[in-house]
């Protein structure tokens, strides 16, 4: 059976959604050296985690170093060891990255009934409606995030920066969601009857 061009689109978007998925996952063991390096910076030699010890010189030795530095983030507890800004920069990227994993599993059980040729399983609905708690919980954690950095630097200047772009976007996704939700099981309600009929 020839492929509609949906389905030539849903592929794409079927493997970019795996390939965000295992980055995203990937992604959430370096959260804390990232952090950590970002407050440290980053002098003529690659200086990876002070509080660690670890100090790794030389370009060559990038991946290496982020991955020794995250092991030992992880091994003596960076929540010890990262001031209050840190802890909660930290804290909000897990939390969000721990949320678009299974916002990025969601997509790719809807794109997987698009593959299929079933588009309006009523399956699609209840991904969407997951995928929506999942938009609301980011934009509330990114509503924290800002409002925690107002407080901590005592200006509004937070309030322009990119965590402050999140409150709006993810509660949008979150309300797109539960109205395609709506939508696709109202769709699979009205083909069942429509399959009854004939």
């Amino acid at each position: 059976m020839e492929k509609i061009p949906v389905q030539k689109i849903a592929r794409v978007l079927y493997v970019l959604v795996v390939v965000a998925l295992v980055c995203n996952v990937i992604a959430l063991y370096f959260v804390p050296m990232v952090v950590a390096v970002g407050r440290i910076g980053l002098p003529s030699g690659i200086r990876v985690y002070s509080d660690a010890g670890l100090v790794l010189d030389g370009k060559d030795h990038l991946l290496l170093a982020y991955l020794l530095g995250s092991a030992k983030a992880w091994t003596i507890g960076w929540w010890r060891v990262f001031n209050a800004y840190q802890m909660a920069l930290t804290l909000f990227l897990l939390f969000s990255g721990c949320c678009t994993a299974p916002l990025l599993w969601q997509a790719r059980r809807v794109l997987k009934t698009i593959l299929r040729g079933e588009p309006f399983a009523p399956e699609n609905a209840v991904s969407l409606r997951r995928a929506a708690v999942f938009c609301f919980l980011i934009a509330g954690a990114a509503m924290g995030r800002v409002l925690f950095s107002v407080c901590y630097y005592q200006s509004p200047r937070p309030l322009a920066t990119y965590n402050a772009l999140f409150v709006p976007m993810f509660a949008m996704g979150g309300l797109l969601c539960l109205v395609m939700s709506a939508l696709f099981r109202q769709a699979a309600e009205i083909k069942a009857e429509n399959d009854l009929t004939i």
